[in-house]
Parts: structure tokens; sequence; C-alpha cells
């Protein structure tokens, strides 16, 4: 017989932001309770959702933006999840002392309680993705963390990119990835380049799934957001996809909240079929931990 435990059913709150962090809060409130409403266990809030993306440009004056945890935004979610009854993943620019900023994912349980925390791994330096300047990378590893809805892995946006990434959360045992996310199109490059880059965006946390036989939840934010003389068309699309990667719920470009129960027997299904981790060579694996191999040097 496979799992017994009732489904978690996952909302995803997809919204623009303005720069009123109070306006920004307020409307992931009203997402966790409309999502709540509709039934659902388990809440996940897009990246850095209380402010515009700031890391479109490397301004020292918007580290004013960080908090501490538990902070206001913190403090406003936990509030709001313990009235709702649901486990939230909640995304914040954590100021952890003078100097030193993280880019934090913490799961905030049904009464309010901080469940576990994630620091982003994999930090961007890309144009108008200037995250380095803002951000330490972080040092709690990856997180797999226990909620009365599922097992939750928290990572964030750029660390979708990493197979790795995904890997290690799902060894730990989680059943949902999780990826809050900023992600968007610059201006002068959708044109050519834009149905290329949500394909791979989309293809990639797919690949995900079916590799460890997990889902996979992506929340995006969307909307056109300027900062100095730098755009960002921020393409939502945010989705559910299941262990063999079957996408099972996704938004469109506007602000939406989608409901979406994830039935956990496909995982014990998916690996039965694809036994991929039993599968593994983890004796031969070792190299994954260099830089690049040099083919000359063996």
């Amino acid at each position: 017989m496979i799992s017994q435990r009732k489904n978690p059913v996952v909302g995803l709150v997809q919204s623009s932001t303005t720069s009123d962090r109070q306006e920004n809060v307020d409307k992931a409130v009203r997402g966790i309770r409309d999502a709540a409403r509709r039934g659902a266990t388990l809440v996940v809030l897009q990246e850095l959702f209380a402010s515009p993306y700031f890391c479109q440009v490397e301004d020292a004056a918007l580290f004013d933006l960080a908090e501490p945890i538990p902070g206001p935004t913190t403090n406003a979610i936990a509030a709001v999840a313990r009235e709702a009854k649901v486990t939230v993943v909640t995304s914040v620019f954590e100021r952890r002392a003078a100097g030193l900023f993280h880019n934090t994912a913490v799961v905030l349980g049904p009464n309010g309680e901080e469940l576990s925390r994630y620091r982003k791994m994999h930090i961007p330096d890309d144009p108008q993705y200037y995250e380095k300047f803002y951000f330490t990378p972080g040092d709690l590893g990856f997180v797999a963390c226990p909620t009365p809805s599922a097992v939750v892995g928290t990572l964030v946006c750029w660390d979708q990119w990493y197979p790795e990434a995904a890997r290690l959360t799902a060894l730990r045992g989680a059943e949902l990835l999780t990826y809050p996310t900023a992600i968007g199109w610059l201006p002068r490059d959708k044109a050519e380049h834009g149905a290329a880059q949500l394909s791979a965006w989309q293809t990639m946390q797919r690949s995900h799934a079916i590799a460890n036989g997990v889902f996979v939840v992506a929340v995006n934010r969307v909307g056109v957001e300027t900062t100095g003389d730098s755009e960002i068309e921020f393409w939502g699309r945010s989705f559910v996809c299941d262990p063999a990667g079957v996408v099972i719920a996704e938004a469109g470009a506007g602000e939406e909240v989608l409901v979406v129960e994830c039935d956990l027997s496909k995982i014990e299904a998916a690996r039965r079929g694809w036994p991929f981790l039993r599968d593994r060579r983890i004796d031969v694996f070792g190299d994954l931990a260099r830089r690049w191999i040099d083919p000359k040097a063996g």
C-alpha cells in the first residue's frame, strides 16, 4: 500500500509589486487567505515579494530594505498563517548583522511558528540581476522541512538551474521542491530570446521533478518593474508539476492565486517505475565537488 496521508493542497500567490512595502505585504496576506479559503494547506509566495526587485541596480541605500527574522514581514505572514491555519513558504531580504545580508526562505507553520530557514545558495551576477552585491551565499545547507502537509524543500530562484541543489534537497526527504522566484525578460532580449528563455526555465524545473521523483512548485512575480534606467518584465507562469514532470497547474502572465492538490502517492509510483535513486553510481560521483575537470590533468 502506498501513502495514506492526506495530500497537500498547495497555493501559489503570483502578484505584481509596488514601492509601497505595506501594500505588497497586504496583497500577499490576501493571497494566502484566498488560497486557504479554497482549501490550501501550504502556500508559497514569490521571491522578495515585499518590495520591487531592487537588484536591477547596485545601490547601497537599498540595504535599508532588509530586515531581521523575525521582523515586520515574517511577523505579518506568521499572523495570517496562524489565522488561516496554513503553512507558508515566505521570502525575505534578511538582515543577519550589520553588513551581512541573505536572500532567505522561511517556512512558517500553521501556528505561526518558524519551522525552517534556508538561505539562497546560488547567487547570480548578471545584467540587472546584481544579487552578489546584496546577498551573501547561504550557509545553512539544503533544507527539507517536515510540515503538517508534506516534507517541503526550500530553494530560491537561481537555485532552480542547479540539478545538484534539487538532488541534495530531495535526498534529505523533500516531497515538494519550492522555488520562490523573480525572473523575466529584459526588453532588449524578449523578441529574439523570450520564448526560449521561458521554455528553458520550465524545462529545467520539470527535469528536477522527473530526476528526483518529487513535485516542483515554482512561484514567479509579474509586471514590469523599473529601477533607475533598468527594466524587467516578469513573466509570471507560476506552475506545479508532478513527479513525472507533468504540469498540473499553471498561471498566466497576470496576478493570480493557483490552488492545486498534490497526490503524494505519485512519488512512490514514479520512483518504482523510474528508479533513478536506486541506480545512482554514488561511488563515482566524487568529481562533482570539483569546479572543472581539466581533460589534460585527468
